[in-house]
């Protein structure tokens, strides 16, 4: 099993890819592989709403071969996932959200996130930290991921890596995350190993109200 971690944060080694970091040495620790993909520093598009995508039948972003339609793959072929992201005007970086407003819309196309444990864990100098969380597991709760637990919310403080290092609950925090998504994962595969299946709809089958009708 394995599990993807994608740091939001353009510092390749600062508080954020530290949280992550840790939550990556407890999965570790649990025989769970990872990746932390860290993503490019050049602008990257939002979605259009082209809607190219949902004609293609395909979960790839017709707008363009970036770094949107890499993470989609390796997403498919993860069996979880973890977001980081620091905390900007307490909200997420508004890079990652691009990125992921296009990975989610294309790939709900193929449902490749529903049933797989995912967490997003975030990093400040001081607050915003739930506003900024609230809006990144938004994008897990209608995709059909559970969603791993702690024992506080997934946060760490710091203005540097070494900083948010002495953060001491912090950093049980993020090392509960990687627990409980190990224990997800195995738990979740024994389900599977004997017969339960996750109850999702597909795409097709999933009604749609529209609010305004003519």
């Amino acid at each position: 099993m394995n599990v993807l971690l994608i740091n939001g944060s353009p510092k390749k080694r600062g508080c954020t890819y530290t949280a992550l970091s840790i939550v990556a040495e407890a999965l570790n620790a649990e025989g769970i592989e990872t990746e932390i993909l860290q993503l490019p520093r050049e602008p990257v598009s939002g979605c259009q709403a082209c809607y190219a995508c949902k004609g293609s039948g395909k979960a790839r972003c017709a707008c363009g071969d970036d770094i949107v339609n890499v993470i989609i793959e390796k997403i498919g072929n993860a069996d979880g996932l973890v977001l980081g992201s620091p905390v900007y005007y307490a909200s997420p970086n508004g890079q990652l959200l691009a990125i992921l407003d296009r990975v989610f819309f294309a790939g709900s196309t193929k449902d490749i996130f529903a049933g797989k444990p995912a967490a997003a864990v975030c990093a400040a100098r001081r607050a915003g930290t739930t506003a900024a969380l609230e809006v990144l597991q938004k994008y897990f709760t209608i995709s059909g991921m559970p969603i791993a637990p702690s024992t506080y919310w997934p946060m760490i403080h710091g203005m540097t890596a070494e900083e948010a290092k002495q953060d001491a609950e912090g950093v049980q925090v993020m090392h509960m995350v990687g627990e409980t998504m190990a224990w997800m994962l195995k738990c979740f595969k024994a389900g599977r190993d004997s017969g339960i299946a996750y109850p999702y709809l597909p795409m097709e089958d999933r009604a749609k109200t529209n609010f305004i009708r003519v």
